[in-house]
């Protein structure tokens, strides 16, 4: 008789079988859904972690990468010649000691039609400090638009032009007492040459030869006979007590002369004369010659 209770009909035995696979596939779900979610989210903490870790190495890198390049450009030697920012490169404004970026601004202003009129426009170059623009302003040399002849602006400038005063042959003048001023009256001298031969001397600290003039890349022999130099002004530094900064600073001496010259006095006392700098490599008899008439002890 207990048959009859376990007896049942094949679409209840369907039924059961099916309920039977269901339960197993809920009761499995249960069993590996949290494993799996779990899994999941660690999977999930361990991608955000590589993410962070890789984020981490490229902001490292960079960091090398921006300091390479910092001390790359600040190891690069600078090269003051006259220019024109009309005109010159972004390579050239480089070697001027402008930052890469700061020539790529210039480019691009000048290739939107922007142009200097004049030397003190430059100061207006975004990122350049008064500093350098004072270094750098004696070496501007700022070549003026031809104006066509039929117009009526060029009637306008040559009626109200006058002729700038000029001295006579015979005249000479102190390069190391000299102003800008004076120096336009020199036949061949302008405005531009005038603020580079001043510039130049207050990085010397005088002239004691106008030979000095041939630094800047001046001519020479065409401007010989209207100056001379009295080389009892020039300006002398103390190799005892100049820092690396002060001494390199100077036109004659670079970064490598002026460390060797620091070094020598931490090693071996006070340097009492220029013979004792001529022991090292970096300084060849020229250099000796040259610092000669700008140091003391």
């Amino acid at each position: 008789m207990w048959k009859d209770y376990f007896y049942f009909t094949r679409n209840e035995q369907q039924g059961i079988i099916i309920l039977i696979i269901g339960i197993v596939c809920v009761a499995g779900g249960l069993y590996f859904w949290p494993k799996e979610a779990r899994q999941q989210e660690k999977t999930k903490q361990e991608l955000q972690h590589e993410e962070a870790e890789f984020a981490a190495s490229l902001q490292r890198k960079k960091k090398e990468y921006d300091y390479k390049r910092y001390r790359t450009f600040e190891q690069t030697p600078i090269h003051l010649a006259p220019f024109d920012p009309n005109k010159t490169d972004s390579a050239g404004f480089v070697r001027l000691g402008l930052r890469p970026w700061m020539a790529h601004n210039i480019m691009r202003y000048r290739s939107k039609g922007g142009r200097f009129r004049k030397p003190e426009d430059f100061k207006r170059v975004y990122g350049l400090t008064a500093q350098q623009f004072q270094s750098l302003l004696p070496y501007i040399t700022v070549e003026e638009r031809a104006v066509n002849r039929d117009s009526s602006l060029y009637t306008a400038l040559k009626r109200d032009s006058v002729k700038p005063f000029k001295y006579a042959a015979g005249v000479t003048i102190d390069l190391n007492t000299t102003d800008t001023t004076e120096l336009k009256k020199i036949p061949g001298v302008g405005g531009s040459i005038a603020r580079m031969i001043v510039g130049y001397r207050q990085k010397l600290g005088g002239f004691y030869d106008v030979c000095q003039l041939d630094d800047i890349r001046l001519n020479v022999e065409k401007l010989r006979g209207w100056f001379y130099a009295d080389a009892s002004k020039t300006q002398r530094i103390n190799l005892n007590k100049a820092s690396v900064e002060r001494l390199k600073a100077h036109p004659y001496l670079n970064f490598y002369q002026a460390k060797v010259i620091v070094e020598h006095r931490s090693r071996y006392g006070a340097i009492s004369n220029l013979n004792q700098l001529s022991l090292y490599n970096e300084f060849t008899p020229h250099d000796i010659q040259r610092i000669s008439h700008y140091v003391c002890f």
